[in-house]
C-alpha cells in the first residue's frame, strides 16, 4: 500500500458502533484470542470509547454481554488459566509468577490461587527449566562470588520461585559441579 493509500485510509471517519457489528467485533476477539471475561470487557470498553456509539439505539449491557459469551462457552476462565498454568510451567515460572499472570489477566484471587497452587515436584522441576533457559545453578558456571549469587537468587525470585527452591538448585550446582555442558 502506498504512502498515499495509507494517509486516506487514516482520514476516513469511522462509522459508529451498532449492535450488529458490536457483537461481531466481539465475536471475532473471542475467536481469535484467548481470553477471559475481565479482558473482554476491558477490549469491548475501549472499543466503545475509541469508536463511539450510534445514538439512536439504546447503549450495549457489556456485562449481560460478557456473560453470553461465557454462557455459551466462548469465554472460560477456568480453561484460560489452566491452559496458562501449563504454558507458564513449561518456561520455568514458580507459583507466585503463575498467580500474578493469572490476576493480570482478570482471574479472581480465589481462581488464581487455586489454579497456581503447583505440587513441590513440579515447582522444583519449573525452577530447574529455568535454570536450564538462563544457565543458572548448576547449568552454568559456579557462583563463587556472593554478587554472582544475589543477582542468580534475584533472578529466580523475579520468576515467582521460592527461596527453598532457589537454595536448593543452587547448592547442586555448587556441590556436584556444573551441569553446562548438558
Amino acid at each position: 500500500m502506498s504512502r498515499e493509500q495509507q494517509a486516506f485510509r487514516s482520514k476516513r471517519p469511522r462509522l459508529p458502533l451498532d449492535p450488529t457489528t458490536f457483537r461481531a467485533l466481539a465475536v471475532h476477539y473471542v475467536g481469535r484470542y484467548a481470553t477471559t471475561q475481565a479482558r473482554l470487557k476491558h477490549y469491548l470498553e475501549r472499543k466503545l470509547r475509541e469508536r463511539g456509539w450510534d445514538d439512536s439505539l439504546p447503549r450495549p449491557d457489556l456485562l449481560e454481554m460478557v456473560s453470553e459469551f461465557a454462557r455459551l462457552g466462548y469465554v472460560d476462565d477456568d480453561l484460560f488459566a489452566s491452559a496458562r498454568v501449563t504454558s507458564l510451567l513449561k518456561r520455568g515460572y514458580g507459583a507466585n509468577r503463575l498467580n500474578i499472570a493469572l490476576r493480570h489477566a482478570g482471574i479472581s484471587a480465589e481462581k488464581a490461587a487455586t489454579a497456581s497452587c503447583i505440587d513441590t515436584d513440579s515447582a522444583f522441576q519449573a525452577a530447574m527449566t529455568f535454570a536450564r533457559r538462563k544457565r543458572l545453578g548448576p547449568f552454568g558456571p559456579p557462583l563463587d562470588e556472593a554478587r554472582a549469587r544475589n543477582r542468580a537468587v534475584a533472578a529466580f525470585v523475579r520468576a515467582g520461585h521460592s527461596y527453598e527452591i532457589v537454595r536448593k538448585i543452587l547448592e547442586i550446582g555448587s556441590a556436584d559441579g556444573n551441569f553446562a555442558d548438558n
